[in-house]
Order: C-alpha cells, then structure tokens, then sequence
C-alpha cells in the first residue's frame, strides 16, 4: 500500500491545523496506529509552524508567501517532507542542531521536538532553489482492523 499527497499552503498560522487534520484523517484512513499518528502529527505541526515563522523572505527573486508539504505512507514507513521558499540555511544562518530547551520555553523546542518523534530527520535546503527543509520518518504500527495495513 503506498498514499502520497502534497499541499501547497500560505505561510499563515491557519495552514497549520488543516495539514496536521489532513495528516490524521489520512493515516487514520489507512489504520495507522492512533500514538504513532499523534507523534506524526505534533512533528508536522512544530515543521508547519517553523516554515510559516521562519520561511519569509525572498529565494532567489521569487515569492515565499507558501510552503509545501508532502506525505508519503510507503510500505511501513511514513515520510513527511516540509519545505518553505524563504532564504534557506547560509553561512550567516546555518541549519540548527535541534537541542533540548526549557520545557516552559515559547520558541526553540520545535526542531527538538521532530527529532524526538521521528525516526530520521533531515534538515536543510532545497537543492538549487533556495529555501530550507525539513523531512522526517517514523516506522508505522499498524490496528489489528487496518483496511489499507502493508502486507
């Protein structure tokens, strides 16, 4: 079984609960276990929430109004792939190391908090177009009643 979708979204702070929703529904969907679906949903969220922050500016002259995000459900694994059209990671701002902070911290913990609920992730910018990303994967469980489970 394998579901892929790609959205391309405004940088606005309404975008983010409509991914995480479209992300739920669709493992939901497919029998994805309920605690793996959550800890896929807070990680796109914290993403969502950065592109939408951080992902302004100008790439290469053109227009950072919108991110993409993209899901693939592929076998056992769930790939996830956000990516804005702003400045991306230079030698001035270099890709973060995502690091615990304060856990009453109001900025800082989201890259931290991917990494924590991911399997892999991967940080950085979108070859020869400017802009940076962030994709992430986690191992999918499946229900016992999944209709769409990966044999």
């Amino acid at each position: 079984m394998s579901i892929w979708w790609s959205l391309h979204l405004r940088r606005e702070a309404a975008s983010v609960p409509l991914a995480r929703r479209l992300l739920l529904g669709t493992m939901e969907t497919a029998g994805v276990d309920p605690d793996v679906s959550y800890d896929l949903s807070v990680a796109l969220s914290e993403a969502c929430a950065n592109a939408v922050e951080h992902g302004g500016g100008t790439a290469h002259g053109g227009c950072s109004e919108a991110y993409r995000v993209t899901a693939y459900l592929d076998g056992e694994k769930c790939r996830i792939e956000v990516a804005d059209s702003g400045p991306g990671f230079t030698g001035e701002r270099p890709a973060p190391t995502p690091v615990c902070t304060s856990t009453d911290a109001e900025q800082g913990r989201g890259l931290y908090l991917i990494q924590e609920l991911a399997d892999h992730v991967h940080i950085g910018n979108k070859p020869g177009l400017g802009g940076a990303v962030v994709s992430f994967d986690k191992i999918l469980k499946w229900r016992k009643d999944a209709p769409l489970m990966a044999v």
